[in-house]
């Protein structure tokens, strides 16, 4: 990451290592993140069972601000691409995130190693 005003669409992996302590992330924190409802409720999921409604409502919320919609465009554009990379058995939201990063003309981040050399693919582990 060279600039700490960047901007990233954040998938759920990604928002979780910003919420903790992975150092890889760090310069993330100050970044401009994007993502969407449906990242935002895996999140929640993730807090919920690790640590209880109280953090997973204080995570939602925080990430809430960061909400985009899904277009239909990027529907249609991460269903291709799904489809094109089956044997990977991308996640539905992942794949959205990705064609929506491109689509708003930011990188995606994320840990996921399908990804890792993808195109407009920023990977930190």
């Amino acid at each position: 990451m060279k600039d700490m005003t960047e901007a990233f669409f954040a998938d759920t992996y990604a928002l979780i290592e910003i919420s903790g302590t992975n150092p890889r992330y760090s310069p993330y924190k100050k970044a401009l993140l994007y993502t969407t409802k449906w990242n935002l409720t895996e999140l929640y999921y993730h807090f919920l069972h690790d640590y209880g409604k109280e953090i997973a409502d204080l995570y939602f919320e925080a990430y809430s601000d960061f909400e985009i919609e899904i277009t239909p465009s990027s529907i249609k554009e991460a269903m291709a691409f799904k489809l094109y990379n089956k044997k990977e058995k991308l996640s539905y939201v992942d794949c959205i995130g990705h064609c929506l990063a491109k689509e708003i003309g930011v990188r995606f981040l994320t840990g996921d190693q399908k990804f890792e050399h993808k195109e407009n693919v920023e990977y930190v582990k």
